[in-house]
């Protein structure tokens, strides 16, 4: 059956590092990837751009780039974006049988036990970890998470397609530099932050003048 993917977060900014990831699971998983930017993050202080600057920079990104998508329906939703929310919309929509993934970075994995409801995630859908050689996951899970995932893992993507939920997938990718909190960083500290980005998403945050970027020093790219 056909995999239906999803690519979460608050891309505050999104970044290159963000589509390295999206570039190697839509190639590995063989077909597109739908970046869900969330709008109020319950799980970390308040974006520094607003959800609206957020998605049209994530258009930016993804314009022109074979199998990324953009999927706004957390942008819609009053309160919190849980991710059980979420997939339970998904659940809904595409029907009991349909299998669905979740595209997650290593980090978040080993975080999930302190989201919402994270235990009933594995009954709506699969995990595809986005990790590299010699990461965290190499080491020993928390004795909840290990216990949790335990006999869940695949080595072939293929057996996504074969079940609805409740698998996990490691998808190791290239290493590449950066993250949105260095992004925000460098631009505080007035670093060199452009060549992390796309370059339509670095001439939107000077031209909205984003995360205290100074316009006079940062001109957009002709």
């Amino acid at each position: 059956m056909k995999l239906r993917t999803w690519y979460g977060g608050t891309y505050d900014p999104v970044h290159d590092g963000h589509l390295a990831i999206a570039r190697a699971a839509r190639d590995a998983l063989d077909g597109p990837i739908r970046f869900m930017p969330a709008a109020d993050p319950p799980h970390r202080p308040p974006p520094g751009a607003n959800a609206t600057q957020r998605a049209e920079m994530l258009a930016l990104a993804v314009a022109g780039e074979p199998g990324l998508r953009l999927d706004l329906r957390e942008l819609r939703r009053d309160g919190p974006s849980y991710s059980v929310d979420t997939l339970r919309e998904l659940r809904a929509e595409y029907g009991p049988q349909a299998p669905l993934a979740l595209l997650v970075g290593a980090d978040s994995l080993l975080g999930l036990p302190a989201w919402h409801d994270w235990t009933a995630l594995f009954g709506l859908a699969h995990f595809v970890v986005a990790d590299r050689p010699g990461s965290v996951l190499d080491t020993r899970l928390p004795p909840v998470l290990a216990e949790a995932t335990a006999g869940r893992w695949l080595d072939d993507p293929r057996g996504l397609r074969e079940a609805p939920a409740g698998r996990l997938l490691r998808l190791n990718q290239p290493l590449h530099p950066g993250s949105a909190t260095e992004v925000r960083h460098r631009i505080a500290t007035g670093g060199a932050w452009r060549d992390l980005l796309p370059p339509p998403v670095a001439d939107y945050i000077v031209r909205h003048r984003l995360y205290g970027v100074d316009r006079t020093v940062h001109a957009p790219s002709l």
